[in-house]
């Protein structure tokens, strides 16, 4: 049987939804914001370093990133944000939420404004430049994910935890529709004011000089919602239950508490320390305990985050298809350099506006009502159904009349992708380990899937090339092709389903009852029995 729950975190669970709930979501969010806008912000200005630093006298085509400079420009960020992930989610879990969450977006500001301040005597030099520098932005954006996550899961009530968490991990949605409408803004108003012709008029003067400041503006832009919230974040008190199960200061977890929730609090402080003394409360990450209680919810959560990333980082292997294919994307020699940026920025708005963000918010909506589970279970089978649709008839959708069809597909692929398991990948990990693991356990399983973005973004932009060496794109060798790369991912998602299986169902619970904090040390632990069929009943 469960003990009683502490009061001041029975009072956290049990609180009506109020105004700091909100705060808190905006002060969380806001980093996801800024993640979202740093990290996909780059791939609007790429083609536009590559006109810039790459350009070729008497080419028929504007310059471009050479294959391995444009995976370390864009992916660096990646490989920074997993490392930045394992570590803050560890340190989250030793030096507390709150300390951890300042160094994050300190790094995270001052690294977006050094980014667009990259330099370099040569293309190359300023391209190194760049990658140090977004590398350690991700490091500090990897730190968000832990952070943000159990913050907002410790603060929330249990009844509409689930909506707080995903509502803070949607904010990337809007920072990703920032990043498109900001460099729609810069690009619009450069190529206002630096008219010059396409390239297929005059490759050289349809590149301005002035055009190497758009993407340093557009860069260093993603520091300053970052800088709005660091006086916030550092107002907040720490989450009580780090406080109270973790440093074992009842008595400040109780003040802290009580100021938030404007009510009376007892510290409780006995039962705090009777809690610390027993060994369902002292196992640690690499212990029997740990694995015969959640060693399988780790695996559930790392697997499907790490399959979930495969299928949406590998977007970039069809997106140029879906622009060219409505007229969105011009092609680079009929534009000038500025122009393209916009027709990019545009391309990435609209697809923000009416796929991606939508997919978030009615995660948000319906996440406490039908449960984690069921939309994970969901959007893995639909992401599996369309990338099917588009795969085995894939000669049909690159007919001009029928491209209509495949843009749809495309965007409910990314819909069902945010609807289902790009949100509660997020949200489970924050909810079912002991607070003493629990920023780790998220940052191990956040780690896996941007192990995952790594492999769908840059494996099958690979594996994705045509299978005819004459037809691939400039710098790649022969892959399997656009088809057979898409059945792939369809199977990808197939697996995403079963590994589902593993992971439990915490709608309406609390994180104690979760993690088995509060169980009588007399009973014996059930966290682990039958995953599949548990978490089938329940939903």
């Amino acid at each position: 049987m469960p003990r009683q729950q502490l009061q001041v975190l029975d009072a956290l669970d049990v609180a009506k939804t109020q105004l700091y709930h909100f705060t808190a979501i905006i002060i969380a969010g806001m980093g996801f914001f800024t993640d979202a806008y740093d990290l996909f912000s780059i791939s609007l200005v790429t083609k536009l370093l590559g006109r810039i630093y790459y350009y070729k006298e008497g080419a028929p085509k504007p310059g471009t990133l050479p294959p391995r400079v444009a995976s370390s420009v864009i992916g660096v960020a990646l490989v920074g944000t997993l490392a930045g992930q394992l570590f803050f989610g560890w340190l989250g879990d030793k030096m507390g939420r709150k300390r951890v969450y300042g160094i994050t977006l300190i790094l995270m500001v001052v690294c977006s404004l050094a980014s667009g301040l990259s330099f370099g005597n040569s293309p190359k030099g300023v391209m190194a430049t760049l990658c140090f520098f977004r590398f350690w932005l991700g490091f500090g954006i990897g730190g968000d994910y832990p952070l943000s996550a159990t913050i907002m899961s410790e603060y929330a009530n249990k009844k509409t935890r689930g909506a707080f968490i995903a509502a803070v991990f949607a904010m990337q949605g809007f920072g990703i529709l920032a990043s498109g409408i900001f460099s729609l803004i810069v690009s619009t108003a450069f190529d206002h004011a630096y008219k010059s012709p396409a390239y297929e008029v005059d490759p050289k003067g349809s590149t301005v000089p002035q055009a190497d400041y758009i993407w340093r503006i557009i860069l260093m832009f993603g520091a300053f919602p970052a800088a709005m919230t660091y006086y916030w974040r550092m107002k907040m008190p720490e989450t009580a239950r780090y406080t109270a199960l973790v440093a074992k200061n009842a008595k400040q977890a109780a003040q802290d508490m009580a100021k938030v929730l404007q009510v009376e609090l007892d510290p409780e402080e006995a039962k705090v320390q009777k809690m610390a003394q027993e060994p369902a409360n002292s196992f640690g990450l690499f212990s029997r305990e740990f694995a015969r209680r959640h060693g399988l919810h780790l695996l559930g959560t790392t697997s499907t985050w790490f399959l979930l990333d495969i299928a949406f980082y590998s977007q970039n292997l069809f997106q140029k298809d879906v622009f060219t294919a409505i007229g969105w994307i011009p092609k680079p020699e009929t534009m000038n350099a500025v122009h393209e940026v916009y027709r990019v920025s545009k391309a990435q708005t609209l697809i923000a506006m009416f796929s991606t963000v939508p997919g978030y918010w009615f995660t948000v909506a319906f996440i406490d009502i039908i449960g984690r589970f069921a939309i994970q279970l969901m959007g893995f089978f639909f992401m599996t159904v369309f990338m099917f649709a588009l795969a085995f008839p894939y000669h049909h959708w690159t007919l001009k009349d029928n491209r209509l069809g495949f843009v749809v597909i495309y965007s409910f692929t990314f819909f069902f992708a945010n609807f289902g398991p790009n949100a509660t990948t997020f949200v489970v990990p924050a909810e079912i380990f002991p607070a003493r693991l629990r920023s780790t356990c998220h940052g191990i399983s956040a780690a896996a899937g941007k192990a995952g973005a790594i492999v769908g973004a840059f494996g099958f932009l690979y594996a994705a090339q045509s299978t005819d060496k004459t037809k691939t794109d400039a710098g790649y060798p022969p892959g399997i092709g656009v088809k057979n790369s898409l059945i792939m991912l369809g199977c990808i998602n197939f697996l995403g389903i079963f590994f589902t299986f593993l992971v439990p169902e915490p709608k309406g619970k609390s994180l104690e009852e979760m993690s088995g904090e509060n169980e009588d040390e007399n009973d014996e632990p059930t966290e682990l029995q039958a995953p599949s069929n548990r978490v089938t009943s329940e939903v």
